[in-house]
């Protein structure tokens, strides 16, 4: 295969798609949404057959648990990501959306309309589900898309794209509106990230190596995402059933998502008091505790945290714990080391919990809840297309606002500058 020819018919058909879909109307677009669902769960056994033969080929490559856990896709997966893009679908229609009609003292009126980006094209690693979310929120802004899923999901990503494509045409409207890059040669992505004539903008989606690559290499815009080291803060007025509720869903609920918290900072106030239950929590669901000083002096069975420690997304049943001597030092702690992806604090101090919510430079930022929240579906989004840790564009959960921008549109009846 000539990957740049591939990649450019690729890009080209994309373009071509997107005009059509721009002009798509709601009715269209939703049609081809409700498809596609009905599609998936015609095809539950088919898409976890296929999903099976990806663990299995993965299991024998050696792939960590962290990956396993990601590619897997399960009955009740296959469920929740119909159910994903029916929550699309129910949406509103971001596309044609025209907010702030001003009038100017000229007598004309001004405002904006939000459009489409064009063509999105997505990078994304074991997670065969993203196929679908990706595609039914491209679709539903109006986008067409170009996925690239990790050569690990290769069989799970053909089955979804083929009843993606299969519901597009349902409705009418184009199968390459959506196309799964059906190679896993990596040059396929330097290709993609250098397509400026037909590629309006990148949302990678993996680890830090992807990222690195493509901050170096792409001339496409992207939207960022970054490794989620997320933190809760215990703060002296946290209850304590709250704080342990909150850090075992927080931590424990899974280990390989983005959203799962990887240090726990506790107040010197009440670390004494809330640390052994905590910690008997971690321990019973075989977590390892890394800690400072003072939180090995609480848990004798706690190992010693490295500076390393307090910066690493682990993905994995660790956690480094730290005792900190108030909410000066927390927010100081959380703004170095964390990814700014999602920071939650347990306390029932309202204006320290406000303090905590406006200088936590994250995308998230939580009082008393888990971490686990941070996603789209949560948010009432639908889907999510990512999580942003960037601060341009968008900014968290990326849904369909997100995967649109406006343009400023100018109302008139025969008006002239004077």
């Amino acid at each position: 295969m000539d990957i740049k020819q591939y990649m450019e018919t690729l890009g080209r058909q994309a373009r071509a798609a997107s005009r059509r879909l721009a002009q798509a109307s709601s009715a269209e677009k939703n049609a081809a949404l409700l498809a596609v669902a009905t599609a998936i769960r015609r095809e539950k056994a088919a898409l976890v057959a296929a999903n099976q033969e990806d663990l299995a080929a993965a299991r024998a490559a050696g792939l960590e648990a962290a990956l396993l856990d990601r590619l897997t896709l399960s009955e009740k997966g296959v469920d929740s990501m119909a159910e994903g893009v029916e929550q699309v679908a129910k949406l509103p229609d971001p596309v044609g959306e025209m907010t702030d009609i001003k009038y100017r003292p000229s007598g004309i009126q001004v405002g904006r309309m939000r459009v489409p980006l064009g063509v999105i094209g997505i990078i994304y690693e074991a997670r065969p589900n993203v196929t679908a979310d990706a595609a039914a929120l491209c679709l539903k802004s109006g986008n067409a898309a170009i996925l690239r899923g990790g050569s690990e999901a290769i069989r799970s990503n053909r089955a979804i794209a083929a009843l993606v494509q299969e519901g597009l045409q349902a409705a009418g409207l184009p199968a390459e509106c959506v196309q799964v890059i059906d190679t896993t040669d990596r040059a396929a992505v330097g290709e993609l990230i250098t397509l400026r004539e037909f590629v309006d903008v990148i949302v990678p989606r993996g680890g830090k190596g992807l990222i690195a690559r493509l901050l170096a290499e792409s001339r496409v815009p992207m939207i960022q995402h970054l490794d989620g080291n997320c933190h809760v803060y215990l703060e002296t007025e946290a209850d304590p059933a709250k704080a342990l509720k909150i850090v075992e869903n927080a931590k424990t609920q899974r280990y390989g998502t983005c959203n799962t918290t990887e240090s726990l900072l506790v107040d010197r106030a009440v670390a004494e008091k809330l640390l052994p239950a905590v910690a008997r929590m971690l321990l019973s669901k075989e977590v390892e505790i890394r800690g400072c000083p003072e939180t090995r002096a609480i848990v004798p069975e706690a190992k010693t945290a490295t500076e390393e420690d307090y910066y690493t997304e682990y993905l994995a049943p660790i956690i480094s714990v730290k005792v900190v001597s108030g909410i000066d030092e927390a927010i100081a702690h959380i703004n170095q080391y964390s990814s700014h992806h999602t920071d939650a604090i347990v306390t029932d101090n309202h204006p320290k919990a406000m303090r905590f919510l406006r200088e936590v430079d994250s995308s998230s930022v939580m009082i008393n809840a888990s971490t686990r929240f941070a996603d789209g579906f949560e948010y009432g989004l639908g889907a999510e297309i990512g999580i942003s840790t960037d601060k341009i564009h968008a900014r968290g959960p990326v849904g369909l606002e997100g995967l649109t921008s406006q343009k400023w549109v100018v109302l008139g009846d025969g008006h002239v500058r004077g």
